[in-house]
């Protein structure tokens, strides 16, 4: 009786809103292609099947999906179970089922396929709800339903179809419609790329059936969608990092393939300032050992295939951004990803054996959260690699990691950040980790503040939640790459001037530079390096860094009154998440009143270098 009631209000309250629509971007639109029209349409198999016969890499991401296909037939039916307030695990498992099974059945027309894919579309259809409270679930879990629902609509049953096609529209795309559920379209956070894509994808599956909210759906997400395509400006950076750069942009992506299938455009969304070099901030955000530069809310782990490089690859005519990629073919990860059946569809033209390396080493974003990335070669691995990071703790996601760097050398990460942690983990022992103000929860929490990253610390005291530091400058001259940061603002209350810089000397060794300049108060500041490496202090300013039977040097040049020590990573809280295998190499040091003081690191791989013609101030860098 109450769902009754509550959809009746609803139909009461959505009819005038939909005969007052004023459609800004869709208007005029002619009749809608049959299905399947989301991203493959009936037939193009076809040319899919040509292309796995004549190119090797193709067929082997797509026996992957085949493969993986076999085995989510053997896997127990999903569940209405959340995981504290989130329903997104079964949400995104659901995704990457549908999506395998629905193109294994359309490449093979093998039955297990569509039976399997029947029976999960019919099992979260008949979920209470898909969680709107948390509505990146709904999204994800409309995304799947809908692609289900249109690859699959010539072979569902007519009782099935009227099942998942009702639980589209009344799960997913109405509550959309309510304003406590789409706050996200206000944002410029991945949630909105996601949420405006998926109810897309759910409108356009129905679409015959409910043309006017479907369409007043579509237009709200081409509107609304441009606020986090806005962020890439003006670089391509993507200020919520590495992860949720994969997550966010490829979601956008389906969406803008969606539109340009059904409507032959994609509303010139891909021409906003930034987007198409976007690409090169993903690729140039994976270092040398084969980690990522995991700053902000990513996982501390090696790179995996991201589908979305291919649409990049393919729309921009750069098959070197696919450099990464193909290393990645070989991943046993592979099949993990829940849109990897959309390399299929964003691959189409291209040729693995015309794949080069990508001509430049050093790549700088500014915007919201900016950064800079440094390498000496792309196809040595053995090569070094840096990364750093300024912008601001206030940005969705961030840490508070401003002047923060990671490196690598000899294929392996020696100054490393420990990464995200797991949301659960912390929200089932009552922290609240969502707000960015200075005095939230969220910087209690070890891997989240400064304490635990290779920044600066002053006097024990937080980094300002609401400062920003650009990239101040940068160099890409081969003997010394390097970028600088004017930090100050992150410490305003505590220093007058702080600025860091971070090059890679003669190909050979990186230097850390610090320029502080003290306020009318002492300080004491402390610089620190995280490292997985095993730390032997040799004398008060060398520490020989050993991992993997490589070296690394660290050595504080000029030293005078520091002493180099190692700090434990273990966490000072219950519900810090351990860093196992860690630990922090550093110095503290005082700074007078009004005083200036330089402090230089060199990391030297292999053995101690010094070149001290190259070490300057950075007002010459």
């Amino acid at each position: 009786m109450k769902n009754y009631l509550f959809t009746f209000i609803l139909a009461i309250l959505l009819n005038p809103l939909l005969a007052q629509a004023q459609l800004k971007h869709i208007t005029g639109l002619e009749q809608m292609p049959d299905h399947p029209r989301l991203l493959l349409l009936k037939g193009e198999e076809e040319n899919i099947k040509i292309r796995i016969n004549n190119n090797e890499s193709l067929a082997k991401i797509h026996k992957a999906i085949i493969d993986e296909s076999d085995n989510i037939i053997t896997l127990n039916p999903l569940q209405r179970t959340l995981i504290g307030k989130r329903l997104l695990e079964t949400s995104g498992e659901l995704l990457r089922r549908v999506f395998f099974l629905s193109y294994a059945y359309r490449m093979t027309r093998e039955e297990k396929y569509l039976k399997k894919a029947e029976f999960e579309l019919l099992t979260v259809s008949k979920f209470s709800d898909w969680n709107p409270s948390h509505f990146l679930d709904v999204a994800e879990m409309t995304m799947g339903v809908a692609i289900g629902y249109d690859w699959l609509y010539h072979d569902l049953s007519a009782t099935s179809l009227a099942t998942i096609k009702n639980a589209l529209l009344k799960k997913g795309l109405e509550p959309s419609l309510i304003a406590k559920n789409n706050s996200w379209q206000k944002s410029s956070s991945n949630w909105n790329q996601v949420c405006n894509t998926s109810m897309s994808y759910g409108a356009l599956a129905i679409y015959e059936d409910n043309p006017s909210l479907s369409s007043l759906i579509v237009d709200r997400a081409i509107e609304t969608i441009q606020l986090p395509m806005q962020a890439y400006k003006p670089d391509g950076g993507y200020p919520e990092g590495y992860g949720y750069w994969n997550y966010g942009t490829g979601f956008n992506l389906l969406f803008l393939s969606a539109l340009e299938k059904i409507f032959g455009s994609d509303f010139n969304l891909s021409n906003i300032e930034g987007f198409l070099k976007t690409p090169n901030y993903y690729q140039n955000m994976l270092g040398s050992s084969g980690f990522n530069f995991n700053y902000s809310d990513t996982a501390n782990g090696l790179s995996n295939l991201s589908p979305s490089m291919f649409w990049f690859a393919q729309r921009t005519n750069d098959l070197s951004l696919l450099f990464n990629e193909k290393q990645h073919l070989e991943s046993k990860n592979m099949a993990k990803n829940k849109i990897l059946p959309a390399i299929m569809l964003w691959a189409k033209d291209i040729d693995f054996n015309q794949i080069t390396p990508p001509n430049l080493l050093t790549w700088v974003s500014q915007g919201a959260n900016p950064v800079a990335m440094m390498r000496t070669s792309w196809v040595n691995p053995d090569g070094i690699y840096v990364g750093l990071k300024a912008g601001s703790p206030s940005i969705s996601h961030a840490h508070m990691d401003i002047g923060s760097f990671v490196m690598d050398a000899q294929g392996v990460r020696w100054a490393s950040d420990l990464g995200m942690q797991n949301y659960y983990s912390l929200e089932s022992k009552g922290i609240k980790i969502g707000s960015m103000s200075q005095d939230s929860q969220r910087w209690t929490v070890y891997r989240l503040n400064n304490f635990s990253h290779n920044t600066l610390t002053f006097d024990g005291a937080l980094q300002k939640a609401n400062g920003y530091a650009a990239i101040t400058s940068y160099s890409n001259e081969p003997n010394f790459m390097s970028a600088t940061t004017n930090i100050s603002n992150i410490y305003s209350d505590k220093v007058t001037s702080v600025k860091r810089g971070v090059a890679i000397v003669d190909t050979t060794h990186v230097v850390i530079k610090d320029e502080i300049e003290a306020s009318d108060k002492a300080t004491i500041v402390r610089w620190a390096m995280v490292t997985p490496a095993t730390v032997k202090i040799l004398n008060k300013n060398t520490a020989e860094l050993t991992q993997k039977g490589k070296k690394l040097y660290l050595k504080v040049h000029n030293a005078t009154n520091i002493t180099l020590k190692t700090w434990s990573t273990n966490p000072p809280n219950t519900y810090d998440a351990p860093n196992i295998g860690t630990t922090i190499i550093g110095f503290e040091t005082t700074i007078a009143a009004k005083t200036k003081k330089v402090l230089t690191v060199l990391l030297m791989p292999d053995k101690i270098i010094l070149n001290t013609n190259k070490i300057k101030s950075l007002q010459d860098w």
